[in-house]
């Protein structure tokens, strides 16, 4: 009804697939009780991580950024600090310049998802 679109596409190229995008949303690499599963994730989805680079390949300047949390976006925490030790990151699914830009939304997002739930259980 609001004219939206979803569209999917098989590319390989990052730079092609961010082009235009409104929105960058990404998830933690591990959730809870997955914690063995640090060195396959780290390994495959490091590429992925969002960083400014890839903000800017999407070539606009109002597109979001998005992330549900918990996000390991620094060292503040016992797990950012892990990661850090282990595997060299300073950060994990998004850079703290990325997480803590006017493009995040993601206090927002959980904001919204706090009323969510609200409506759900009423």
């Amino acid at each position: 009804a609001y004219g939206g679109t979803v569209e999917c596409y098989d590319i390989a190229s990052r730079r092609q697939a961010l082009a235009g995008a409104d929105v960058v949303y990404t998830d933690v690499w591990v959730s809870m009780g997955e914690e063995h599963l640090f060195d396959e994730r780290i390994r495959e989805l490091q590429p992925y991580q969002v960083d400014v680079s890839m903000m800017m390949d999407t070539q606009n300047e109002n597109c979001k950024f998005l992330h549900c949390l918990p996000a390991f976006h620094d060292l503040n925490t016992s797990v950012g600090r892990h990661v850090h030790e282990k595997y060299g990151l300073s950060a994990m699914e998004c850079s703290d310049e990325v997480f803590r830009s006017e493009r995040s939304v993601v206090f927002e997002q959980a904001a919204n998802r706090v009323h969510t739930i609200k409506a759900v259980m009423v």
